[in-house]
């Protein structure tokens, strides 16, 4: 049997790093990138974290050095950090035939048997998808998932010593770089966690390795007694090239200001849904089951505050989204009240079955194959040509509700009118 040999390919501050493909300004700058509603940082360059800008930190306290110009700030730009993360992994399938998408900007892939020394090849995944996609990556190299990612954060964290690409598989340097792990460096192991095993004096990865698989089972949970074993060398998670379909779908969003109108909420609700059914329509599965709920801000002293939800179950499982977006509009009809000031709404599928399921159930109607094929259609337009070319007619292009992102940057690879122009 052939020796487990994984890698993880990470995208660096990969948010920013998007933001640079088309701005080559930008480089050597420090960069942040924003929350929803450009709440809070939640991608930080290295420039930004020597800069002094902490993960989270809000917006206002970084607002006076983006307007001095010492940092730049950009809202989130979704549409474009999905697409070249889409580019990002089909440029490591041209090289590495199998892949587990771990993340927007994460990856596994599955080295064992590949002919090319192994550092040789990390060094080549890397140098390809910075010149094909423009993203910088660091690539980590064992024999277990969670060796993998110790050995990307190391690379990270040494890049003078190791160019970005680290093999622990080398017992010398396996052992070094587990003795200088911080244990919050560990794959899976939390805030909390790590605060209960400092405490215990475990305070590195070499620390964690070394303890007692069996005891840590009882003491914590199989997850570590796993992360352990992996920390040895034995491998306890395999690769997944294909991803478990989701038991549910949300599509939510808090609203850029207070909504008071039906109809506001009418065209978000209408859009989370179509959002939701593309979901669901992308893993092949039928919704039986619909929530839809609504809330005021919950934590303004002066507002009045008001939630609810309803829930409606469809008598035949579907994915179209006229049908899912009718049962949440007539849901939205019953729970809204007038005199509230709305922050967010949420729709939500439940009871998901993959289309085979429903077939073989002699009390449900298979789904109309007209709808289906207009669904697929809509699908394969949207997703050739960008998210919103063709979307109900009860979602504005432009809708007041829509999150504040005041300093978006252009969708440059999804939008015709959003192109890169050059002068």
């Amino acid at each position: 049997m052939a020796e487990s040999v994984l890698a993880l390919i990470d995208c660096n501050a990969f948010y920013c790093s998007c933001e640079r493909v088309f701005r080559p300004d930008l480089a050597g700058r420090p960069v942040v990138v924003l929350s929803n509603n450009d709440g809070c940082v939640i991608a930080r360059s290295a420039e930004a974290k020597r800069l002094g800008i902490a993960m989270a930190a809000p917006w206002f306290q970084v607002r006076e050095l983006a307007q001095r110009g010492e940092v730049a700030a950009f809202s989130s730009n979704y549409a474009l950090y999905g697409d070249l993360s889409d580019r990002v992994m089909r440029t490591l399938g041209t090289l590495v035939p199998r892949l587990e998408r771990y993340s927007i900007d994460e990856v596994f892939a599955d080295l064992a048997g590949l002919p090319e020394p192994l550092d040789a090849l990390g060094h080549r995944l890397q140098a390809r998808v910075q010149k094909w996609t423009g993203i910088p990556v660091s690539v980590g190299i064992a024999g277990t998932k969670t060796l993998a990612k110790l050995a990307n954060a190391a690379a990270k964290r040494w890049p003078e010593r190791t160019g970005g690409v680290l093999d622990l598989r080398d017992p010398v340097v396996h052992d070094w770089v587990l003795k200088h792990s911080p244990i919050e460096d560990v794959w899976g192991v939390g805030r909390r966690l790590a605060a209960r095993l400092r405490g215990e004096g475990v305070t590195t990865a070499w620390e964690l390795a070394a303890q007692d698989a069996w005891s840590l089972r009882q003491r914590y949970s199989v997850v570590l007694e796993k992360t352990a074993r992996e920390l040895r060398g034995l491998a306890c998670l395999g690769l997944e090239e294909l991803e478990a379909p989701r038991q549910t779908i949300c599509s939510s969003r808090m609203f850029g200001r207070r909504q008071y109108q039906f109809g506001a909420l009418a065209e978000a609700v209408a859009s989370y849904t179509a959002r939701a059914a593309e979901k669901l329509r992308a893993q092949g599965s039928l919704c039986r089951t619909l929530r839809v709920s609504i809330q005021t801000g919950m934590h303004g002293a002066d507002e009045a505050r008001y939630a609810n939800a309803a829930l409606l179950n469809l008598p035949v499982p579907s994915d179209d989204t006229r049908v899912l977006n009718d049962y949440a509009q007539s849901g939205l009809r019953e729970i809204f009240r007038d005199g509230f000031g709305y922050a967010k709404a949420e729709v939500l599928l439940l009871d998901l079955y993959g289309r085979s399921e429903v077939a073989a159930d002699l009390f449900a109607s298979a789904p109309d194959p007209a709808a289906t094929r207009l669904m697929a259609t809509l699908d394969a337009i949207n997703g050739k040509f960008g998210r919103e070319t063709l979307r109900p007619a009860r979602i504005p292009r432009d809708p007041a509700w829509q999150m504040r992102r005041d300093l978006l940057s252009p969708r440059y690879t999804t939008r015709l009118d959003e192109l890169w122009t050059v002068g």
